[in-house]
C-alpha cells in the first residue's frame, strides 16, 4: 500500500470513521531517512489518528535505531512489515521475504521492543508459500519476543495478491496466541468482514485495496453509515484539495491521479479518466470533476 496510505489518504479515512490508520512502508537504513520520499511518507498529523509509522529492513539494530528516532519524532506505534511481496523489498531480504527466518523476525521484533517505550506490531503473510504455511510459527515467534497485535494477511509471499485469500491460518494463529490478531485480506463488505471475523476469531480486520477510492468503507464497517452517491462525490474532491495541499506543483497533479481514477471507477464513472489524466494542472482537476459531478449526480 506504499504510494497509497500518504497522509491525505489516513486523513480521509480517520475523519470518516476507520479505527486506526497506518502509515506508509519505509525503509529503516540510516541513508535513507532524510530523502524526500521517505520525509514525506513519515509526515503525519492529528487529524489523521494516532501516528503509526511503519519500517521494512532486515538487520535487528538498525531496524531499533530508526525505531526509537521514529519514537523521538512523535510515533506512537512502531508497526514492522514482514507481509510485503514487492520483490524490490524482499530482494533486500526484507518484508515477507524474513518469513523464512522466524527467528530473525524474533530478534527484530525484540530488539525494536527493547528501543522503544511505544507499543510495537508486525504485519505477516499465513507463510512462505502454499505448502509451507508457517504463519502459526512466526505469530509465536512475534508474540515471545513482544509483539503487542498481529495483522494477518490470508495469503503466503508467492501468492502475492493472487488468487484468494485463505482465512483458516488466521484462525489457527488467533487460538493460539493471546495477543491481538486482525484478519486482512479480501475485505470489502460488511458482509464480508463478518463472515471472516466469524471464520477467524480475529479481534478486528484491517482494510487496504479495497480502500482505495472508497476511503468511507473502514468507517462502515465501523458501524457508520454508508455515504450516498452524491456524497462519494463530496469527499473526492475533498480528499483532492487535500491532496494538491500536500503534493505541491508542479508534479502534484500526477500525484492524485491514481486515487482519483479508483474514486471513478467505484462510482462508474470509468469513462471520464482518460479526460481527466489530460488534465496538468490542480485548478483544472477539481473543475473537471465539478462539471461531471454537475453531469452525472443527481441532488
Amino acid at each position: 500500500m506504499a504510494g497509497y496510505t500518504d497522509y491525505p489518504m489516513r486523513r480521509m479515512v480517520w475523519m470518516l470513521g476507520g479505527g486506526l490508520t497506518t502509515g506508509e512502508m519505509t525503509g529503516a537504513a540510516e541513508n535513507l531517512w532524510h530523502t524526500p520520499k521517505s520525509t514525506q511518507r513519515r509526515r503525519h498529523g492529528t487529524d489523521a489518528g494516532p501516528c503509526v509509522i511503519q519500517l521494512a529492513g532486515s538487520e535487528p539494530a538498525v531496524l531499533a535505531r530508526a525505531a526509537r528516532r521514529q519514537e523521538d519524532e512523535g510515533a506512537q506505534i512502531i508497526d514492522l512489515n514482514f507481509g510485503c511481496p514487492a520483490k524490490k523489498v524482499c530482494n533486500r531480504a526484507a518484508g515477507s521475504a524474513l518469513l523464512g527466518d522466524p527467528d530473525l523476525v524474533g530478534r527484530i521484533i525484540e530488539a525494536v521492543v527493547t528501543a522503544v517505550s511505544v507499543p510495537v506490531t508486525a504485519k505477516i503473510r499465513t507463510g512462505l508459500r502454499p505448502d509451507d504455511r508457517n504463519g502459526l510459527v512466526v505469530a509465536r515467534i512475534a508474540e515471545q519476543a513482544g509483539a503487542q497485535s498481529l495483522v494477518v494477511h490470508g495469503r503466503t509471499r508467492a501468492c502475492r495478491f493472487v488468487g484468494e485469500a485463505e482465512y483458516e491460518t488466521i484462525r489457527s494463529i488467533r487460538a493460539d496466541v493471546r495477543i491481538p490478531v486482525v484478519a486482512n485480506g479480501d475485505i470489502g463488505t460488511a458482509d464480508k468482514m463478518r463472515q471472516v471475523l466469524n471464520a477467524t476469531g480475529a479481534s478486528g480486520v484491517m482494510i487496504g485495496r479495497s480502500a482505495v477510492g472508497a476511503p468511507w468503507l473502514p468507517g462502515v464497517l465501523a458501524g457508520q453509515p454508508a455515504p450516498s452517491r452524491r456524497r462519494q462525490c463530496e469527499i473526492m474532491l475533498e480528499h483532492l484539495g487535500i491532496m494538491h495541499e500536500f503534493y505541491s506543483e508542479p508534479d502534484g497533479y500526477r500525484l492524485v491521479r491514481k486515487h482519483v481514477i479508483a474514486y471513478l471507477r467505484n462510482l462508474e464513472l470509468g469513462s471520464y479518466i482518460q479526460g481527466f489524466n489530460a488534465i496538468e494542472d490542480a485548478q483544472s482537476q477539481h473543475q473537471f470533476l465539478q462539471q461531471m459531478i454537475e453531469r452525472e449526480i443527481e441532488e
